[in-house]
């Protein structure tokens, strides 16, 4: 167990997120996108075979890359290159800055950039719901899950989930240009979650002393098309007394997602700011437990 490396990555991101003012770092997740885009332009085809291609060239390449760095026998190195993995930080102040604003169309634009669904219609309440489907969804993506694995199998493992998970991102859309080619990474994507978005829905019911929510969000997740992401959402959503979900326009075409939780449909800011009180807590239990690893 890598319980060190996952205290001091966690830490570090917390203070000082993804080092976006320091210029001469550049993410390791935007390597991993550069290359899946760079792929895209030579060998997409409309095909599962090539989605198999690139998904083991990119795991490939990491898991090498990660492997190398690992045999840095420093733990302060090995946290450092960690934190690159979780956003914690950087997740809570973009959906903070969305609701900082009171311009409805700087908000549209704010969450555009965390959303797939088209946003230049979103009412007020619409881009709330949005704001918190996505915080929760991405706890487990970018916070619990690559701790998960980081914990586990310490550097490459966390590394080669961010991977999966950048694929998910890039290429695991369900459409004519998508469904076969990003295939197997969304799968993957898929099973590498199971576990890890369980996990962040049990904590988002317990953090929020929410026994209706710790036990229902199972009936509400399982309506998700995804067998992971309806599940934080459902229990942020009994938690904060709200309905997620309905009805979404996606690439200029209504969704029919079904409706998590049974609260009310009209969203405010508070509820967003209600959601984002679980940060605090959320830190408190997550560096109790890995201290606890530690001793």
């Amino acid at each position: 167990m890598y319980y060190s490396v996952a205290l001091i990555a966690y830490i570090i991101d917390r203070v000082f997120g993804e080092f976006e003012n320091v210029k001469f770092l550049k993410h390791p997740i935007i390597f991993m996108g550069d290359y899946i885009s760079w792929f895209q332009k030579k060998f997409y085809k409309d095909s599962v075979l090539m989605g198999v291609v690139l998904t083991l060239s990119l795991l490939t390449i990491v898991f090498v890359v990660s492997l190398f760095f690992s045999l840095f026998d420093n733990v302060l190195v090995q946290g450092f290159l960690a934190s690159f993995t979780l956003s914690s930080k950087m997740l809570y102040d973009c959906v903070k800055d969305i609701i900082a604003n009171e311009n409805l169309k700087d908000k549209r634009f704010k969450i555009s950039m965390l959303v797939s669904r088209d946003t230049s219609d979103l009412s007020n309440s619409d881009v709330n719901k949005a704001a918190i489907e996505t915080y929760s969804e991405n706890l487990s993506d970018g916070v619990i899950a690559p701790l998960f694995y980081l914990v586990l199998f310490g550097l490459v493992g966390a590394y080669l989930y961010k991977a999966v998970n950048t694929l998910d991102s890039m290429v695991g859309y369900r459409n004519e240009k998508y469904e076969k080619f990003g295939k197997f990474s969304a799968r993957l994507d898929d099973i590498l979650n199971f576990i890890p978005s369980r996990i962040t829905a049990i904590l988002i019911a317990i953090l929020f002393f929410s026994l209706k929510a710790l036990f229902e969000f199972k009936k509400y997740g399982k309506k998700h098309e995804s067998p992971n992401a309806g599940l934080p959402i459902s229990a942020i959503a009994l938690c904060l007394n709200v309905k997620l979900g309905g009805p979404t326009s996606y690439f200029g075409k209504i969704k029919n997602k079904p409706y998590f939780g049974d609260g009310v449909e009209n969203i405010e800011n508070n509820d967003v700011l209600k959601a984002l009180s679980l940060r605090n807590r959320l830190d408190v239990f997550i560096i109790i437990v890995l201290i606890l690893g530690v001793l």
